[in-house]
């Protein structure tokens, strides 16, 4: 294999491929496969109950699947060993060990496991200062963690689940509890962990505003399978969700909603025609929750919905069955 082959898959950092899951008589996954590279931001959205736990859960090692191909940092999660293990970080819902603990000391005795597996390329664990200001969580670096505020505590569970420096991280609701600051200082957190230290994230939320501001890729679990694989304006394409033109013209304020892919078209012909008397002009894509919504409801109506086949710009080619 040449070398224009062989590095991009070196940079496939998740490789799912027909990834299944039965519960007793319950087919749970029926068929996930998605790829994740190093750098992405990747969010796992779906309904309650569509498989998200699970197949987190499967590539984290802690659940054995029942069919498929799975690779996580070039190592089927089902036998991943240590070193492995000190490769990925992991940010629960919550943390409630340790609350006797001072905030430093729990970071530095958690950093210990990871120093023996610090490489050339990887200094492991974090350095506990720059790890405290990260997170936020200086000014409080010599207080008992029962006395944290709920905000502050999450926060500590955040700067656990990356003590180690992972080069895949995977965070379930990190932002459950944050006020707007907080939450906004872990967005940047999010971004130098995917920029500057080439973490891949895979994140699971609820918080459709929160996926569609931090994630490179959004990935929708639907019917036991990914029905959807793309950056919000792709899945917006997709879907054909429309956008809205706003205009104020002789002081009437007018909202026309057009197909996103035919906004500037139908912009260029508005102004064409009455663009001496257009003002105020304003287009609004879709989001990512006028998307997800139609998409889900198309779904939940029993459309099409297998979408393991993925064109060149990761957008499942089965997209098109979901339209139709």
């Amino acid at each position: 294999m040449d070398g224009s082959m062989s590095s991009p898959r070196r940079d496939v950092v998740i490789d799912v491929r027909d990834l299944r899951m039965r519960y007793g008589t319950k087919d749970v996954l029926t068929g996930v496969s998605f790829t994740a590279r190093r750098g992405d931001v990747v969010a796992l959205l779906g309904p309650n109950g569509a498989g998200k736990t699970t197949t987190i859960e499967i590539l984290e090692g802690f659940r054995m699947r029942s069919a498929g191909e799975v690779s996580v940092l070039g190592v089927d999660p089902a036998h991943g060993d240590e070193a492995w293990r000190a490769r990925l970080g992991v940010v629960l819902q919550s943390w409630r060990d340790h609350v006797r603990w001072r905030v430093r000391e729990l970071l530095v005795y958690l950093g210990r496991f990871y120093a023996p597996y610090s490489t050339p390329e990887q200094r492991r664990p974090w350095d506990v200062d720059e790890l405290l200001e990260i997170v936020g969580l200086t000014e409080h670096a010599d207080q008992r963690i029962k006395s944290l505020s709920g905000g502050q505590r999450r926060r500590l569970d955040v700067a656990i689940g990356i003590v180690g420096r992972p080069e895949l991280v995977f965070l379930d609701e990190p932002t459950a509890g944050f006020d707007p600051h907080a939450r906004r200082e872990f967005h940047e957190l999010i971004h130098r962990l995917a920029d500057f230290e080439s973490s891949t994230i895979l994140i699971t939320t609820h918080d459709l505003a929160e996926a569609e501001r931090v994630a490179d890729r959004i990935l929708v679990l639907a019917d036991g399978s990914i029905v959807a694989d793309g950056s919000v304006d792709e899945l917006a394409r997709q879907m054909a969700t429309p956008a809205e033109v706003r205009w104020t013209q002789d002081g009437q304020r007018h909202v026309h909603p057009v197909p996103s892919g035919d906004a500037t078209s139908f912009v260029r012909d508005l102004l064409a025609t009455d663009g001496g008397t257009v003002s105020e002009l304003q287009v609004k894509g879709a989001s990512l929750e006028d998307t997800y919504m139609a998409l889900v409801r198309r779904v939940e109506s029993g459309q099409p919905a297998h979408s393991s086949r993925t064109g060149q710009d990761g957008v499942p080619a089965t997209m098109q069955e979901v339209r139709s």
